[in-house]
Parts: C-alpha cells; structure tokens; sequence
C-alpha cells in the first residue's frame, strides 16, 4: 500500500484515510471492465448514496461476502430469505431499498443477457482533462445523465445521475484525478 510518506501529491478527499489513500491510488479512476466487476460498483455506489464512501470501502469486504462476490447470475437468484438475512447483518448497511434495488439490478442484468459493461461504457466520455483542482469535479454531467436515464429505463434502481458520474469515476470512465496528482492523465 502507497501512503503519505511516499510524498506523492494526491487528490485533497485521499489523504484523511489509509483506505482512501489505497482506494485512490490503486482503484479509482483505473478503467473496469466485466460485467460482474461493473456490477459491485453499481451496487457499491448505490449503498453509498447519502452516505461517506469510507464507510463503504470499510465494509467492502463484508458485502462481498453477503452478496456472493457480486457475481450477477447467484445476487439474480437471492430471494426473501436472502433479504432478510441482508437486512440482519450489520456488517453491510442495512437499507431495505438498497438492498432490494440491488437484488432487482441483477435480475435486470440476468434479463438482459449480460451486456453491462458495453451498455456502461457506451456512456464514457470520448474526452476528458484533468481538473485544476476538486472545484472543477462535477457531481452530473451530461453523459451520467443520459447513463442514468438508460439504466432507470431497463428498470435499474438506485442509479440517479449523481450515482452514475460517481461509477463512471470509480471505473474509469472518467479520471477526474486533479492536475496536480500523480494520478492525472
């Protein structure tokens, strides 16, 4: 794991956290490709919704866990018992919405054959430069509009623009690493 006594300069939200430091270092940002990968992010990035992304980087592993690795064919066949065992653990936030949207987000992605990661990476960007600084990071664009309303058409839950730009950073759609990161493109 990279840290701050390695003085590279980073992206201001990456220093307050060893996880965040790791997370932006090692992951945002890094192009995802796969639909069951691309499918962990959603679901990640919709349990974040309100929420510190810190509290779902810590937790990451325990969802892995509970949703059997975000693989889309076994989260499709969860069923009222799988919710409410989801419901009970209090390793994973417990939000009933959350979780069901999740649950009905692979079945989405079960009924449409697969496809997620042409139909995700269909909305990137064809070109982006790196922000001067965290100002210049939108939180919608016009591209995680038109993802979100996309997804919400095939019957997706929990993937509003906001959410959609948040995936499109996490899977590197977009790398809004700021210029002076060594991360910047």
């Amino acid at each position: 794991m990279t840290g701050l006594s390695d003085q590279r300069s980073r992206c201001g939200w990456a220093t307050s956290a060893p996880e965040y430091i790791a997370y932006h270092d090692d992951e945002w940002g890094v192009a995802v490709h796969g639909d069951d990968a691309l499918f962990e992010r959603m679901s990640l990035e919709a349990f974040q919704s309100g929420l510190s992304w810190i509290t779902i980087l810590r937790k990451r592993p325990a969802f892995r866990e509970a949703f059997a690795g975000f693989r889309i064919a076994d989260v499709a066949r969860f069923d009222d018992a799988d919710a409410r065992r989801l419901m009970d653990d209090s390793r994973i936030v417990r939000n009933r919405l959350k979780i069901e949207a999740v649950l009905a987000n692979a079945r989405v992605v079960q009924d449409m054959g697969g496809g997620l990661d042409e139909l995700l990476w269909s909305f990137a960007p064809d070109r982006h430069r790196a922000p001067a600084d965290l100002t210049e990071v939108p939180a919608i664009t016009p591209e995680s509009t038109a993802m979100s309303k996309a997804l919400k058409k095939r019957g997706f839950r929990f993937v509003g623009p906001t959410t959609a730009y948040a995936l499109m950073q996490a899977t590197g759609m977009v790398n809004d690493h700021v210029a002076t990161c060594w991360r910047a493109v």
